[in-house]
């Protein structure tokens, strides 16, 4: 299967880095939005084809899809390009900066029929994996997610410590994690929401610290607090409190509430979750189904930011 990235910075490399470990896959072609990292990173990776111009990448021969890990705000926008292309996508997270370009999105892919994924890892990283099967089987009841999301970043640089062309949200990119995955893991709606946000940074606009609170319709709680002011280990650390037992994930590992490791290395076939999602996204292409993480599954938890957003005065 040839597959265009679209996007060169942190991310891009990171799929770029699960696609060598899937078979029958070739990047064919990189689509940037900075020549010189765009011309380093299609030959650190062997890729043979780089533009900055998207509709050139998606025209390179036999190509079927395209990944999209470019800025925020321009997601929605590509999206639908690719897919009035006719190609398959997936949308890392967030698929849009507003309930609106998701929908639209949705819309276009009602349209064509084509294979439209959100890049939301959470659902695929084993330790959730792992307590997904459980809740599934009725083994365990989630009472309450409590959920950190801490990263130190004052200034506009990326994952690579690099400068950003885009300011990113803590709202409706990383708050999108774990909205998805609380429904996905209780499998119910989120139907109350609570939310408060500190002051705004004077330079980049945006609420560096906030608070969220969301309610299923059974009861559960998720308790969400996200920073870019924690000068401490980056990441998101999650605390499934439940009615039979409490369990701790960090990204792929996986302890109980006393700290006692729980081994999840058998849970899938990777311990990388953006493997496993690239693995659902390709398999889904192949199998002409719907995939686990669609953006039609990702609206709701776009509808709540929208809701979380409207609470906060936006």
């Amino acid at each position: 299967m040839k597959i265009v990235m679209v996007g060169e910075g942190a991310f891009g490399h990171k799929h770029l880095d699960a696609l060598k470990n899937i078979d029958d896959v070739e990047v064919v072609s990189i689509a940037g939005g900075v020549e010189e990292s765009t011309r380093e990173t299609a030959e650190k990776y062997g890729i043979p084809h780089w533009t900055l111009d998207l509709q050139e990448a998606l025209s390179q021969a036999g190509v079927e899809a395209a990944i999209i890990t470019s800025p925020t705000p321009i997601h929605a926008a590509q999206a639908i390009d690719v897919m009035e292309a006719g190609m398959h996508v997936m949308i890392e997270i967030p698929m849009a900066d507003s309930l609106a370009d998701a929908e639209s999105i949705c819309t276009v892919q009602r349209a064509t029929g084509l294979v439209a994924m959100a890049g939301h890892t959470r659902r695929f990283n084993p330790s959730h994996q792992y307590l997904n099967k459980k809740f599934r089987a009725g083994e365990l009841t989630i009472q309450q997610m409590d959920v950190q999301t801490y990263f130190f970043r004052r200034q506009n640089l990326n994952a690579l410590g690099q400068p950003r062309s885009w300011t990113d949200h803590l709202l409706w990119h990383h708050a999108c994690h774990t909205v998805d995955l609380f429904a996905y893991q209780t499998g119910e709606e989120i139907v109350q929401v609570q939310a408060m946000e500190g002051p705004k940074h004077p330079e980049l606009g945006i609420a560096m610290d906030m608070s969220i609170g969301l309610k299923t319709a059974s009861g559960a709680l998720c308790t969400l607090s996200l920073s870019f002011n924690n000068d401490g280990p980056l990441g998101t650390f999650f605390r499934y409190i439940c009615d039979n037992g409490t369990y701790m994930a960090r990204y792929d590992d996986l302890v109980d509430g006393r700290e006692n490791p729980i081994d999840v290395s058998t849970v899938d076939v990777s311990m990388n979750g953006i493997e496993l999602q690239d693995r659902e996204f390709i398999a889904a292409i192949r199998e002409g189904r719907e995939p686990n993480a669609s953006v039609h599954q990702a609206l709701a938890a776009m509808k709540v930011l929208d809701r979380i957003e409207q609470v906060l005065g936006h």
